[in-house]
Parts: structure tokens; C-alpha cells; sequence
């Protein structure tokens, strides 16, 4: 048989230990914050040893460790790296979810609940699942294959992938990035608008509530600067020709609004502020002296922080009273993405379209991955996995045949993209 029939047949008599691991994977917390990620490293380095599979552990911050393997296969070609991560989302209020817990790994309905199923357990064990077949087919393979399993994603990947890069480079930058953060099976991501998170404090004098005449309200001039800070959206972005033409196909405009629902595709090409947190003031009968305010603000290919934070520093031309501060990675001053014609784009698809009788096309989607850390070396990233539509909800889910492809489809694309050996 060929080398394709035979790792679609090795996932099939694989299914129920596959969607074992999914499980018991889903029922260890992993939530960022607080960021202990020991336990579910641990549950992957279990299955990784079991199966006689290269790897380390590295861990900068002991209660954040990150498992890190390589292998070669039988003869020279190209490195591909395989990337996931194991922290997830704070699980939020028990009593809200329709299981015992937000990490109860429930079947129901053909779906596994829990929280971080889509974000990103899923794709973390497809990742481990295609480099445990890769390795058992090395033989017949070309090149090098690194899988990547990390933590403090959710918290900007200081501890994590950044990590790695910084003090194990040359086995986290290869030829070419595979991730399986959610995309939905109508689309594979090649890029990602960027974030930008900036902390605005505004001081006052403060006073008793009823001696207005004596202090500014530090929230009320908050409430005027957010509302200032929406003019940062009609900023207009320059847009390079090739991602231009994609944002304007159809067809790319109808995947992202079936798999991100109405309204993303516009979104997608435009500056987008969300104010995530804004808190003032000690007492009703108090004029505020402080007020702090995060805004989470997007931005699209096209637009650079620097020409964010020139229109940010105009504003608080008027606002005297404010300071700035960013939160966010500052290595990062763009829109990450790559070439929407790439061969493992191309690759991706023809799996997905093999396995799901859908043909994914190449989007760029709204929130960030770890997979600008190779976009910035310059190093292709596209990303396949799971649904996002309940991915961050209570009764987070994932479909057992939408893992069970995801699974397949990465396997088939990696195996792909090394090429057997001639």
C-alpha cells in the first residue's frame, strides 16, 4: 500500500485510543492563568514514552514545563515542526457547564466537552498523534521532524515558544510550521492580525462625592478617552496586492463568516478596539482619582503598531491626566502571516479535501497563535485544526470525527511535505 493508505489505516484502527488520549487530556487542567502546566505535560510525556518517542523536557519556569522532541528519517530533505500547546483558558464557573466540571472530558452527542477541547487540546494531540506516525514511518520518509508540545501560550509564550526559540533554535525553526489551533474545516490560516494591548491610567485629585467643583472624575474622563480611542478603527490599512486579492475573494469572505460567524470577514482587514477591562474609584460617594483601562486592539495586515501608537499619543494630547503602557509582546509590531500560495497551504488542502470532501481555503483570522514566532523568521506557519466556534465558551467542544480528521489531516499534509524516500 502506499505510504498515504497506510497512515489513514493506522488512524483507523487508532480511533479509540486517539480518542482516549483526546480525553483524558481534556480532564487535566491546564488553565493560564494560573499557568500550572505540570500535570499535563506529564500526561503527554506518558504517551510519548510509552511509544518509544524522542523528546525533553525543558522548563524555564518549573510549573511551566515544555516537551520538546526530534527525530530524523531516512535520508536529507526538509524540517518540519510540529506545534501545540497544553495551558488553556481559565475554566470559569463550574455550576455553568453541563458536566460535573469544566474538565470533565464528557461524550455526549458525538462532541467531547471540557474546557481547552478546541483551544487547543485538540490540535496538541493531533500534533502528538502525526509525530508518533511519522516516526514509526521514518524509514520511508525524507527529512527531520521536531514536535513541539508548550506552555504560556495563552499568556504570550515568554515561558513557551519564545523560550525555545530563544535557547533551542535550531530545532524550533525548520523549513516550515504545522499547527493545529482551531480554523474550522473551511479554512487554513496562513496569517493572523496582530494584538496590541495597552493600559491607560488616568489621575486626578479626587474629592467627596458632592464637591464636584473641586476634582475631575478620573472615570468620567476614562469614559471620554475609550471613546476617543474607537477613532483608532478608521485607520486604513496598506494592504500587500497578494493578501488584498485574497481578502477580496468570495469565496475566502463566505469561509470566514461560516466559521467565524457574520461580520468576520470586514473584521478581518480592519483595526478593531476592544476595551477588555476598565475600573475606577473606591466608593460611590467618592470622585474617582484613578481609573485604569485595557484595551485590546487588533491589527490588520497593513497596519503597524507604530502608526497605532502615533494616533494613541495624539489623543492623549488631550487627555494630560493619562499615561501608557504596553502589555503586549513588543517584538511584535505587525500582522503575521505568509505566503497564501505555499506549498504546504496547497498540501493542507489537498488532505483536508481528501479526507472531508471539503477544500479549505487560505484565510487570516482574528486572534494570534504562537505560530507568528516562526512567521517572524520568516519561517511559513499555517494552521488546520477543530472549529473555534466554542472554543473560550462554557461547554467548550469538539465533534469525535471533526479530531478524528483533524488527526488525519495533519498526518497526511506532514507526510506529504517530507516526501518519501526515494
Amino acid at each position: 500500500m502506499s505510504l498515504r493508505d497506510d497512515l489513514l489505516t493506522d488512524i483507523a484502527a487508532a480511533e479509540a485510543e486517539l480518542v482516549s488520549l483526546f480525553q483524558g487530556f481534556v480532564q487535566v487542567p491546564t488553565a493560564n492563568p494560573p499557568g500550572d502546566t505540570r500535570a499535563g505535560a506529564a500526561y503527554l510525556a506518558r504517551f510519548l514514552e510509552a511509544n518509544g518517542l524522542p523528546f525533553r523536557t525543558v522548563a524555564p519556569m518549573p510549573d511551566m514545563p515544555n516537551l520538546l522532541g526530534s527525530f530524523d528519517c531516512g535520508a536529507p530533505g526538509r524540517h518540519l515542526v510540529l506545534n501545540g500547546h497544553i495551558d488553556v483558558f481559565p475554566p470559569g464557573d463550574d455550576a455553568r457547564w453541563r458536566h460535573a466540571s469544566a474538565w470533565s472530558g464528557a461524550i455526549e452527542d458525538g462532541r467531547l466537552y471540557g474546557r481547552g477541547s478546541a483551544d487547543m487540546k485538540c490540535g496538541t494531540i493531533a500534533s502528538c498523534a502525526a509525530y508518533r506516525l511519522l516516526y514509526r514511518h521514518r524509514d520511508r520518509l525524507a527529512g527531520r521532524v521536531t514536535l513541539t508540545a508548550v506552555s504560556d501560550e495563552e499568556t504570550g509564550g515568554r515561558w513557551g515558544t519564545f523560550y525555545l526559540f530563544e535557547h533551542h533554535g535550531e530545532e524550533m525553526r525548520g523549513d516550515c510550521c504545522l499547527n493545529g489551533e482551531p480554523s474550522s474545516a473551511h479554512t487554513v490560516r496562513y496569517g493572523e492580525k496582530m494584538p496590541l494591548w495597552l493600559v491607560f491610567t488616568i489621575k486626578t485629585r479626587g474629592a467627596h462625592g458632592a464637591y464636584v467643583h473641586l476634582s475631575e472624575s478620573a472615570t468620567k474622563l476614562g469614559i471620554r478617552l475609550m471613546q476617543r480611542l474607537e477613532e483608532l478603527t478608521e485607520i486604513a490599512p496598506e494592504t500587500p496586492a497578494s493578501v488584498a486579492r485574497n481578502l477580496a475573494d468570495p469565496a475566502v469572505r463566505a469561509a470566514l463568516e461560516s466559521g467565524l460567524g457574520a461580520g468576520a470577514a470586514d473584521l478581518v482587514g480592519r483595526v478593531t478596539l476592544n476595551i477588555g477591562m476598565a475600573e475606577g474609584g473606591l466608593k460611590t460617594n467618592m470622585i474617582p482619582s484613578e481609573c485604569r483601562i485595557e484595551a485590546d486592539i487588533r491589527l490588520p495586515v497593513g497596519v503597524t503598531k507604530y502608526r497605532v501608537r502615533d494616533k494613541v499619543n495624539a489623543i492623549l494630547q488631550e487627555f494630560p491626566q493619562a499615561t501608557v503602557s504596553e502589555q503586549s509582546d513588543p517584538a511584535d509590531t505587525a500582522a503575521s502571516w505568509c505566503d497564501p500560495e505555499g506549498e504546504m497551504l496547497h498540501l493542507i488542502q489537498d488532505a483536508a479535501e481528501q479526507v472531508t470532501g471539503l477544500r479549505p481555503v487560505p484565510v487570516i483570522t482574528l486572534a494570534a497563535t504562537d505560530a507568528r514566532f516562526w512567521r517572524r523568521e520568516k519561517i511559513p506557519a499555517y494552521i488546520y485544526g477543530c472549529s473555534p466556534d466554542r472554543m473560550g465558551t462554557y461547554d467548550e467542544s469538539v465533534g469525535i470525527a471533526e479530531f478524528l480528521n483533524v488527526v488525519r489531516v495533519h498526518a497526511l499534509a506532514a507526510a506529504a511535505y517530507l516526501g518519501e524516500r526515494r
